[in-house]
């Protein structure tokens, strides 16, 4: 018997759909809206949320239901996860598909939900609905992008 925490003893291909939900810190970056340069491919972040993000829970209102209601929201999954280049540095999958830690501030390192709000992780604050948004340009910000562990 060992005292790793599941997540570092079992690939993300292994684990089954509690472990694997349980990964998400609920920082809700993945629910930011993204632009892409045609021409570079480059990645630009906004603060601009999915419709269907609770912007104080910083969780989806309709999860089970979302890839219906939003036809573009990208369903993580083991194979998924290193290939998807914009996704955060900060976020679990990320992290543990590239052989990293999950950062002190994980609700599953630190026992407590709040702590990823806590230590600025979070869209919490820093967002606003693409409900009442207007033009995506606009809103253009690098802080999604900043690994802060």
């Amino acid at each position: 018997m060992t005292d790793k925490p599941f997540w570092e003893e079992i690939p993300l291909s292994e684990m089954n759909k509690e472990q694997w939900e349980s990964l998400c810190d609920g920082c809700a970056k993945c629910c930011l809206l993204k632009l892409e340069d045609e021409d570079t491919l480059e990645i630009a972040y906004t603060n601009v949320a999915c419709r269907q993000l609770d912007l104080g829970t910083c969780r989806c209102r309709n999860y089970s239901d979302r890839a219906r209601l939003v036809p573009d929201c990208v369903t993580m999954t083991p194979k998924l996860v290193p290939e998807l280049s914009w996704m955060p540095k900060t976020c679990a999958y990320r992290r543990l598909s590239e052989g990293k830690k999950l950062a002190w501030w994980h609700p599953l390192v630190s026992g407590s939900p709040d702590t990823v709000h806590e230590a600025g992780i979070s869209v919490r604050g820093r967002s606003i609905s693409e409900r009442i948004a207007g033009d995506v340009e606009d809103h253009i910000v690098s802080w999604p992008e900043e690994d802060i562990s």
